[in-house]
């Protein structure tokens, strides 16, 4: 299995993005131009995954078979970019199921490059972010909306920056398997699955409503496909998107068809008929909540929100430093006891980095955001305090941090002190198992070696690493001097035997 610790190229030609959405998969592959990309390639099919998800929430093997299918297709045009220029994301029917990492094993291996589950709020973020550079900028507030397959995301912002994220459960391939059941579309069946959008949106709706946006934008195949029913219908002018009126029409209309087999209106395919009527319920259900009057329609989302999220990172604009800041903000980290374990572990890395062949990557940034968060628990309570910076990063909304990501972050911060909580490790992907170890070994002897948190103190110790054996070498005296360190490193020694690894200091 590929580690979520890319390896990134310093100036990529072309990246790539991959949506292994509930409903569709979509790629999209451009050539990078200055800060800025040109599409060059786009392939979608429709894969359908959340409907081979059964209740017990595993994969159907059919469903497998269609997704591991169109991976290999986009993998036979993605073998030829490097490491790291391709960035793929599963959403909601991913999140879901229980036996993930065994798929993603296949699926990473059927694609070739690796692929990340994320969080719905970070989908929505990323939703936001395509949208928001396929309009005019503007400081006024907008309502984004996206309906994918089992679940519809929710964003208010102003320019590229969202404010306000929220992810529910509806979808149109679920709405259309629980409410419109073997095809049938009845008044009834299309009411009861109004009013399940309704209760979803229920938890949400006042404060969306109370936002104060001024436009609505709608994107992704759903909500595409509706409105070019309803312009080519005749029922709005393009210019006006989607109407309340026309999505009432188009509603009714589907009612008279009242199944699928009947339905014959131009702009939606026949891949789509299956899971229109859902589609049309969710957003429905949407304009009724938010009192939504008329809705434009975008041509970007996701995937080139992921375009222009990997831009970004290689432009040096990462989110995920803004989100590492904004928690230390929260937490009221000590931020000057941050910089100084952030400055030794990044140096002893250095040392090592050869060595453990951790050099072409994203490790160092790792090892410096889990310095920089190594200390979030203080604000619970400095009994256990790495326990509950643990599970504040693990359970946290970490814009722009895939879940693995979180989790190997959490792990760092779960083992900086005292015994080597081995198991937390166990739990990480094989792939990401050794080298967030050996950034754990880092991080020990950084905060060990900054414990009597002195701004004066200068380090400049050596680390050399053979393996599991590991030398750390100071200045003659510097031991000496420092009796409570090198007592602490006595213990060090044996908390790090547990892990596998041999220290000697001198």
């Amino acid at each position: 299995m590929f580690s979520m610790i890319f390896h990134h190229p310093a100036t990529p030609d072309s990246i790539a993005a991959v949506d292994l959405g509930s409903n569709s998969f979509h790629m999209i592959v451009a050539k990078v131009v200055d800060n800025h990309y040109q599409v060059i390639d786009k392939l979608r099919e429709m894969v359908r995954l959340g409907a081979g998800l059964t209740p017990d929430k595993h994969l159907t093997p059919e469903a497998e078979e269609r997704a591991l299918a169109c991976l290999q297709l986009f993998g036979q045009r993605l073998k030829t970019l490097p490491p790291g220029s391709v960035r793929a994301v599963g959403t909601n029917t991913l999140r879901q199921v229980r036996d993930a990492r065994r798929f993603l094993h296949l699926a990473e291996s059927a694609l070739g490059h690796p692929i990340e589950i994320i969080a719905g709020r970070e989908e929505a973020r990323l939703i936001y972010l395509g949208v928001s550079h396929s309009v005019e900028t503007s400081d006024d507030q907008r309502l984004v909306v996206d309906i994918g397959g089992g679940s519809t995301e929710l964003i208010i912002g102003s320019s590229f920056v969202p404010r306000f994220m929220e992810s529910v459960h509806m979808g149109c391939v679920s709405m259309s398997r629980v409410h419109f059941p073997e095809g049938r579309i009845s008044r009834r069946a299309m009411m009861r699955a109004e009013l399940a959008g309704a209760l979803e949106m229920r938890p949400v709706k006042y404060a969306l409503r109370n936002a104060g946006w001024q436009l609505a934008l709608g994107c992704s195949g759903t909500i595409r496909a509706i409105q070019a029913v309803i312009h080519n219908a005749g029922w709005a002018e393009t210019r006006e998107g989607i109407t309340r009126e026309a999505l009432q029409r188009l509603r009714n209309r589907l009612i008279e068809f009242g199944h699928i087999d009947s339905i014959v209106l131009d702009g939606v395919t026949s891949e789509r008929i299956p899971v229109f009527a859902g589609g049309v319920a969710v957003l429905s259900a949407v304009f009724k909540a938010l009192n939504i009057e008329s809705m434009q329609v975008s041509d970007m989302a996701l995937r080139e929100g992921l375009l222009y999220d990997m831009l970004g990172r290689i432009h040096h604009e990462d989110v995920r430093q803004s989100t590492v800041d904004a928690l230390c903000r929260r937490y009221e980290v000590d931020k000057e006891q941050a910089r100084r374990v952030e400055a030794t572990a990044r140096a002893l890395f250095a040392q090592v980095a050869v060595s453990w062949e951790l050099v072409d990557g994203e490790y160092p940034d790792i090892l410096g955001w889990s310095a920089q968060l190594h200390e979030l628990g203080l604000t619970v309570s400095h009994a256990q305090y790495h326990k509950h910076g643990a599970y504040l990063i693990a359970n946290s909304d970490m814009a722009g941090f895939s879940r693995e990501e979180q989790l190997v972050l959490a792990s760092l911060v779960r083992a900086h002190r005292r015994k080597f909580p081995i198991e937390e490790f166990n739990n990480l992907p094989e792939a990401v198992f050794q080298c967030a170890l050996q950034l754990c070994v880092i991080l020990r002897l950084a905060v060990l070696l900054h414990r009597a948190r002195s701004p004066s103190l200068k380090m400049k110790a050596s680390l050399v690493a053979n393996g599991s054996k590991l030398k750390l070498t100071f200045p003659e005296g510097w031991l000496k001097s420092h009796p409570l360190s090198k007592m602490e490193l006595k213990q060090e020694k044996k908390y790090l035997k547990v892990a596998g690894f041999k220290l000697k200091y001198a």
